[in-house]
């Protein structure tokens, strides 16, 4: 019997796939690099901006930051159709719609994350930049109408993202969308259950940040992943502090990996 063509469903999918392997990639080496800097082996603790640097330090670096970059756009197409077709089935009530609200801010995100990539590529990106983008936002917000109170909105979005994120770990919500061997989910369940909470926990300080910036009316108060961590590293006990989250941002890492295995993806195009 012939084999079927390759539908639009199956480019989607693949698309969607290498989106979340291209996270989960993206997630290992900011687990990485934080685990490092806890080690004292490294320097600063670098967000995603900072991660996708040190790609092109590796050899083929900016082939593997092509590749990257692609499957990074591919996640943000994969959240956008995610968030208009409800493809997970979230529904139009208020809290199915501030979830599909939140995957289009995914989408966004990353899409700039992927953007960022290809300035990499052709070297227009500058350097050290890994924390910059979330001032840059904060400093654009504050100079609108009503700025001040967007970036405060925008905090109080981050926590609450972490917090459902922590949720979702906890009572391992994602299981639904999963079809996974048993013998793989006993060992990889608690890692994805430890990598969401760990990810939650960066997302409410990241919104705290946001938050303190519009108190104090100073978009530098506000950061991204790497000012979490860096947070986190100027605490009491901030080296533990740090290598417990740079394990659980490694966790997440392999979360998003298993994901693009795993997944159950039903786009309806």
């Amino acid at each position: 019997m012939a084999s079927q063509p390759p539908t639009h469903r199956d480019a989607v999918k693949l698309f969607a796939r290498l989106g979340y392997a291209s996270r989960g990639v993206v997630y290992l080496l900011v687990g990485g690099l934080a685990a490092l800097a806890a080690l004292g082996q490294g320097g600063q603790t670098e967000g995603s901006r900072g991660a996708l640097e040190s790609v092109l330090a590796a050899p083929f670096g900016k082939v593997m930051l092509g590749i990257i970059a692609l499957g990074l756009v591919g996640y943000a197409t994969w959240r956008t159709l995610q968030a208009l077709q409800d493809t997970d089935g979230h529904g139009s009530q208020p809290k199915g719609l501030a979830i599909r609200a939140g995957l289009l801010v995914s989408a966004v995100t990353h899409t700039l994350l992927a953007f960022f990539a290809a300035q990499l590529i052709v070297s227009l990106g500058a350097s050290g930049g890994s924390g910059s983008g979330s001032q840059d936002a904060a400093g654009w917000l504050m100079q609108q109408p009503l700025g001040r109170w967007l970036v405060a909105a925008i905090g109080a979005v981050l926590i609450s993202a972490g917090i459902a994120h922590a949720i979702k770990g906890w009572k391992a919500k994602f299981d639904r969308h999963f079809s996974m061997p048993t013998h793989v989910q006993r060992w990889a369940y608690p890692v994805c259950r430890f990598g969401l909470a760990v990810r939650g926990l960066v997302f409410v300080i990241v919104g705290s940040l946001f938050i303190i910036a519009a108190y104090q009316y100073n978009p530098s108060q506000a950061g991204g992943t790497a000012e979490a961590l860096s947070t986190l590293r100027h605490q009491a006990f901030g080296q533990w502090l740090l290598a417990f989250v740079a394990i659980g941002l490694f966790a997440f890492g392999v979360y998003s990996l298993l994901t693009a295995i795993y997944r159950r993806i039903n786009p309806s195009v």
